[in-house]
């Protein structure tokens, strides 16, 4: 049911890292809260009420809201405090000559005049050049929240923010299910009254789309078995017949699934939901069987009759969906293995299988022979041309305006507006620098990564002179690599030089000798101190910050940069051209670059499958005219169709694409059927009371997609529905054979 299941592997390095991250990186693991709908007090409560019944869950690595526990922070405090000549960025605090400490000794003495002079006076006196301070604003994230009694809070709005982590992957959907459910009981264990919960995160997503896929799925094999029995029964009024057909269609189910399951190892939700929905073609070919017998007719007889269109349909419907099997998304392609297989095996068990059955149980139309009404309306073709009205109007609409194709990947996103909408909100609440463009900073381990992000340190620089950008987010920035650090630490005095600088630097001042000796062991204990490590920083907000911007994967490690209010990309991509082991993705043009190239992969892979359809209709028609009715009854339907889109102003995305495929193939069908020669007026009332059924079926089947949650299979339903719809009116009129005798005389 996940949807990273229809994301390919990616046709670059760029594409490769970005999909690979998605799918399995540590940003799914983060989730986002938001609580509003009360006054701040009470959201304040519920906060703070949140964290702590959170917090102590294995399930999450950290839970964000600005408060820490007690305990947690003093441990932070104190481990910052001991290492803050190593973190501590600038320069000047590790400046300890007699000039600057003169200085620093004149700002502590104004810090002990003040009002917590009393209270911070351990605390000046041991780190008077601020190193400390210096170190806690490098650490502090860059988000925009305001503080409301002791916790996050959006800054124009009244929302409570928190920021989670879990334990599970994010693509884990039962893990991740579970501690939705963590979160939910939470709050309301909370008695949250009027306030509502705000959830999002890539998780949420993953789990809100299998949600809504599997109702969709049981959805459509609920209604599919409903209307298609419904239909095959008033058609036949026979069970026998119903039993007879479920045997190609439950055959053809099961071979689908297990070719699926071989060439793909899974079968995804939407691929089976699709199968379901191909119960309405499936059965197409049993019902042409039995629905062109006449009452004592041998099965072999029938398929002398229509065995020649019924395999040129087969081979044109599974050319047809050439497009969707090679379009290098695996769950489309699982689509299109689905359909073809599904169609071939259904077309062998009528072939080969379904005449014994029919034998022995005599399986016929209820109704069989012609009819007045069926004439009346075989009389219409007189009129073909009036059909060729609506086609050139859309053709006109389609040469004035062409509907463009949306290349974007985000054109196959599962997710309603409303829940993106959302999603933005709240990361512009909580800060979250723009994404669009994004570095990874690769090298063997973890200390490599941080040694080049900080060579990229002058880059960044100059950059921001020129305002290109105001920043960037890095884990160096976080934690300096243990070569830097031994850089700083080298900076400092050992005891005996500071000992005579603190000396000149109180001349003056009304400082006791003692008063700098534990400044003094600090630093002699400093020069002494190991670097600080990323697992030091384990279960700490430090960590929690630093876990999506360090990391290994598959033996490498890797540093996520991310620009913060990016102003020129292609200044920035102009700086970082030709820097080793560094890869910049500009993350809208990879992702929609990564649509267009399926895309186009689709549209050759779809002129393939046409180009092979019409050599296959050349040969096995051997009739010009035939081949012209079928060639341009097909066409009609995919002009009227695109058409329309062009009317409605609706982009094409890759699912329409998908779609037309299958409506290619169904026309396919319904021409030649309708094409073929039928020597007298029976013949040609049970084709026609035949493919009605089989029509029926495949709207009402596919039209029930449209109610679906998920949005994917919402557009196949529509535009298939809409586009076989049109193939049995086209398909009637335009490759159909206007009769030579006159309408019979029985009703």
């Amino acid at each position: 049911m996940d949807m990273a299941g229809f994301l390919p592997k990616g046709h670059d390095d760029g594409t490769r890292f970005l999909l690979r991250e998605v799918q399995g990186g540590v940003a799914g693991t983060v989730i986002m809260l938001g609580v509003e709908g009360a006054p701040e007090p009470e959201l304040a409560r519920l906060s703070l009420g949140l964290h702590t019944a959170l917090a102590g869950d294995p399930q999450f690595v950290s839970v964000l809201n600005g408060v820490f526990a007690t305990d947690q922070a003093e441990a932070l405090r104190n481990l910052l405090f001991e290492h803050r000549y190593q973190l501590a960025p600038d320069n000047s605090v590790r400046k300890l000559d007699a000039q600057a400490l003169g200085q620093a000794f004149s700002n502590v003495l104004d810090g002990l005049d003040s009002a917590a002079g009393s209270v911070l006076s351990d605390a000046l006196l041991r780190d008077p050049t601020n190193a400390f301070v210096q170190t806690v604003r490098a650490l502090e994230p860059d988000v925009r929240v305001r503080v409301v009694q002791g916790v996050w809070f959006a800054p124009d709005r009244p929302r409570a923010l928190l920021l989670l982590r879990t334990q599970a992957p994010g693509m884990d959907l039962a893990r991740q299910a579970h501690v939705e459910q963590t979160i939910t009981a939470a709050f309301a264990a909370l008695h949250p009254g009027s306030a509502r919960l705000l959830m999002s995160g890539p998780s949420v997503f993953a789990v809100a789309s299998a949600a809504g896929m599997r109702r969709d799925v049981d959805m459509m094999a609920l209604c599919s078995f409903a209307l298609v029995v419904s239909i095959l029964y008033w058609r036949f009024r026979s069970l026998w017949v119903l039993a007879a057909i479920g045997v190609p269609f439950l055959l053809s189910l099961s071979v689908a699934m297990l070719v699926v399951r071989l060439a793909f190892g899974f079968v995804h939700g939407i691929a089976f939901g699709f199968g379901m929905t191909m119960l309405g073609v499936a059965l197409d070919y049993p019902v042409l069987l039995i629905g062109h017998r006449d009452h004592g007719e041998g099965p072999q007889a029938t398929l002398r009759r229509i065995g020649h269109s019924l395999r040129l349909g087969v081979a044109t419907a599974v050319l047809g969906l050439t497009g969707m099997v090679f379009c290098g998304l695996p769950g489309l392609a699982q689509l299109g293995v689905f359909a073809a297989v599904g169609l071939v095996v259904a077309a062998l068990v009528t072939l080969h299988i379904m005449p014994r059955l029919v034998v022995a149980a005599d399986l016929a139309p209820h109704v069989s022979g012609p009819s007045r009404p069926l004439a009346v309306a075989e009389g219409w073709r007189r009129y073909r041309v009036l059909a060729c009205l609506p086609v050139m109007f859309c053709a006109v609409a389609l040469w004035r305006s062409p509907p463009l194709m949306d290349t974007r990947l985000t054109a196959l996103s599962p997710l309603p507006e409303k829940t993106l909408r959302l999603d933005d909100s709240l990361r512009r609440d909580l800060g979250v620098p723009d994404s669009s463009l994004m570095l990874a900073v690769s090298g063997q381990n973890a200390q490599a990564v941080l040694e080049r992000e900080e060579a990229l340190a002058p880059v960044w620089a100059q950059l921001q002179q020129k305002g290109a950008l105001a920043g960037v987010q890095e884990a160096a920035r976080l934690l300096p690599s243990v070569q830097m650090q031994r850089s700083r630490v080298r900076q400092l005095p050992s005891p005996a030089p500071l000992q005579v600088a603190i000396a000149q630097a109180r001349e003056g001042l009304p400082f006791r000798a003692t008063a700098f000796d534990a400044f003094v062991a600090d630093v002699a204990r400093a020069r002494q101190m190991p670097p600080l490590l990323p697992q030091d920083m384990l279960r700490t907000p430090v960590g929690a910050a630093m876990a999506p911007l360090l990391f290994a994967r598959g033996g490498q490690w890797f540093g996520l940069v991310f620009p913060e209010s990016v102003k020129d990309h292609q200044a920035v991509e102009r700086a970082l051209a030709g820097q080793p082991d560094v890869l910049v993705l500009d993350m809208r043009k990879e992702v929609d670059s990564l649509s267009a190239y399926h895309t186009g992969r689709t549209l050759r892979w779809m002129a393939v499958g046409c180009v092979l359809a019409f050599v296959v209709l050349l040969v096995g028609l051997r009739n010009a005219r035939r081949m012209f009715r079928v060639i341009g009854a097909v066409g009609a339907v995919q002009i009227t169709v695109l058409g329309a889109f062009a009317l409605l102003h609706q982009p094409l995305t890759l699912i329409h694409l998908i779609a037309l495929q299958f409506v290619l193939g169904v026309s396919l069908d319904y021409a030649l059927f309708f094409a073929r020669p039928q020597l007298d007026a029976e013949e040609r009332a049970r084709t026609m009371r035949t493919l009605l059924t089989c029509n029926a079926m495949t709207v009402l089947t596919f039209g029930f997609l449209a109610a679906c949650q998920t949005p994917l299979l919402r557009e196949i339903g529509i535009t298939v529905a809409f586009g076989v719809a049109l193939a049995m009116i086209y398909g009637f009129l335009l490759a159909g054979q206007r009769p030579n005798i006159g309408p019979p005389d029985r009703p």
